[in-house]
């Protein structure tokens, strides 16, 4: 006769009981787990930030978060980007801009740009996947996109499986 509770009863009530392997280890121990995950931590911010002055761009790594450019990305791809201040912004590039009150970024074509004699340059957005121009996406009143709100250009782009 099996009673209830006797079923997996020699297992922890979770797979992973981190706080029973914590209590075992003794104080050195403890200090060298802190300290090699206190060394992951600050690798991956020195490699995101060593990422940020190499490429220019303020997130050189973004995903993908809508169908709005299907079928040339979809959702969960991840963009390699650049931005350098010095190459001008072209017809058909793809660009990852921020809109003011908005605080994720849009991944969308340059369709249209403006450049005027004394170098400004504006330029007008669109989803490949979207029927009409990115307008309606920009803060109230504003017609064009302007450098300053670009926070990169994709280079390249790593699938989704």
């Amino acid at each position: 006769m099996v009673r209830a509770g006797a079923v997996g009863a020699h297992l922890p009530a979770s797979g992973l009981d981190i706080f029973g392997d914590l209590r075992k280890m003794n104080k050195r121990q403890l200090y060298y787990q802190v300290l090699n995950f206190a060394m992951i931590v600050s690798s991956a911010l020195m490699i995101w930030k060593g990422l940020i002055v190499l490429t220019g761009s303020e997130s050189p790594i973004v995903v993908v978060l809508s169908g709005s450019m299907e079928p040339a990305f979809h959702r969960g791809d991840l963009l390699f980007l650049t931005n350098f201040r010095e190459d001008p912004i072209r017809a058909g590039e793809i660009v990852v801009f921020k809109v003011e009150g908005r605080d994720i970024p849009i991944v969308h074509r340059v369709i249209k740009v403006h450049e005027k004699d004394n170098g400004d340059i504006k330029f007008l957005t669109k989803g490949d996947n979207n029927e009409v121009d990115d307008r309606g996406l920009y803060k109230e009143g504003q017609n064009w996109l302007e450098k300053k709100d670009v926070v990169g250009r994709a280079r390249g782009m790593l699938f989704w499986l």
